[in-house]
């Protein structure tokens, strides 16, 4: 099992928010580890992170791979769609992202190719979230 915590924030009306995190890993073309902590988000229906993180992966973009993608609200972001290997924990797979061409978006742990894989408890009172691997996949 893997545990991550909820972060303390600061909320919109002065107040303090905890919100779910992942410590997560991508692997960069050059094979190296990076650190992300993306919002555990079981509304987004894919990973998403900001331009930045694409291009520190070494990601590139290609006209024809440009798309449209439609968040909370109706507002439309470009992506561009790119599958990459990622480490939770001890675990390392293959996860499609979406990333987005501007930088003001949070990243966020989508449930595609993730919430396959585990079992995800959100424990709110204990400010947890566990990830139990799913057997027999």
């Amino acid at each position: 099992m893997i545990i991550f915590k909820y972060r303390k924030e600061e909320g919109t009306t002065d107040s303090i928010v905890y919100r779910p995190v992942a410590d997560v890993e991508f692997k960069s073309k050059n094979n190296e580890w990076i650190e992300l902590h993306p919002y555990i988000d079981s509304g987004a229906d894919v990973t998403l992170f900001p331009l930045s993180f694409g291009r520190l992966l070494g990601l590139e973009i290609y006209e024809d791979e440009i798309k449209e993608l439609k968040g909370v609200g109706g507002d439309k972001v470009a992506v561009v769609f790119k599958t990459i290997p990622i480490r939770v924990g001890e675990h390392e797979f293959d996860v499609k992202v979406a990333w987005c061409l501007k930088e003001d978006v949070p990243a966020l742990l989508g449930r595609r190719d993730i919430f396959d894989r585990f079992h995800i408890q959100f424990k709110q009172d204990e400010k947890i979230i566990e990830f139990r691997e799913i057997e027999n996949r």
